[in-house]
């Protein structure tokens, strides 16, 4: 599969690139001689090594994605031992979380190259930043959607789980309770058995916390925190776009005004 990405990337890639980066001014890597723009020799460079080399990291990187998803899926098709009342409330899933963080330098990586394209527009070609907002928004939408998404193979078994959990735990529930008014409430309890200190008071506690374990199921082994730690790296390489709207001076009065 590796070959097949190296022969691909240095045999079609560099077409791409070099379309996608097209910005009709001259630039580091091309320059403009009226009869079109011929490249640089750092141009030439960028376009036929860096990009390929760049293309195939990122294209055997979503492949690994993809063998992650296979394998996830496969894994959802067993008869899975979830349990609903697992403190995680993902039936026992929930280290599969850190599996996507694995993605976040790819994450980083791509959103730095895009910061790059409309950094390049800004500065060449007197684009505004507020312009490419649904652009940004869009990746970092999607790039979520796509890292995170084979964990939401799960999302089925885990539905059911907590159909389930909340069945089950519901009658377990209502069996105590009505064992427990039965025994303290209609005067079932012995004669010489204390209310006070009865560890009975205590334990009537426990299958509400149980059921509120199921009720609070998520319908994938991922939660904020993951979301969170993917929706940072997509999002820092766009920080300094901001220069292009507020410069440094400025923001950093604004900072010594709120600070001080």
């Amino acid at each position: 599969m590796e070959l097949i990405l190296v022969v691909l990337v240095f045999g079609l890639g560099w077409m791409l690139g070099k379309e996608a980066l097209s910005l009709g001014t001259p630039t580091w890597y091309a320059v403009s001689d009226g009869a079109g723009q011929p490249l640089t020799a750092a141009g030439q460079w960028y376009i036929h090594v860096s990009i390929p080399i760049f293309q195939f990291l990122f294209l055997r990187w979503y492949f690994r994605l993809f063998i992650w998803f296979l394998f996830l899926w496969r894994v959802s098709r067993l008869d899975l031992r979830l349990t609903p009342s697992h403190p995680d409330r993902v039936g026992g899933l929930g280290f599969l979380s850190a599996g996507p963080i694995a993605f976040a330098p790819v994450i980083l990586a791509q959103s730095a190259v895009l910061s790059g394209l409309i950094g390049a527009r800004i500065l060449f070609q007197g684009a505004t930043l507020a312009s490419f907002r649904y652009e940004i928004a869009a990746f970092v939408i999607l790039e979520l959607a796509v890292v995170l998404g084979p964990l939401c193979v799960f999302a089925p078994k885990l539905l059911a789980l907590k159909r389930q959990g909340r069945r089950e735990y519901g009658a377990l529930a209502a069996r105590y309770t009505r064992e427990f008014h039965e025994k303290w409430i209609r005067g079932g309890a012995p004669a010489d058995e204390p209310l006070v200190g009865s560890a009975d008071i205590q334990s009537l506690a426990d299958p509400g916390n149980s059921y509120e374990v199921v009720r609070g199921m998520r319908a994938a082994p991922f939660g904020r925190d993951t979301i969170i730690q993917l929706g940072v790296p997509a999002l820092v390489p766009f920080l300094p776009l901001a220069l292009t709207v507020l410069p440094a001076e400025e923001i950093l009065k604004r900072l010594a005004g709120m600070l001080l």
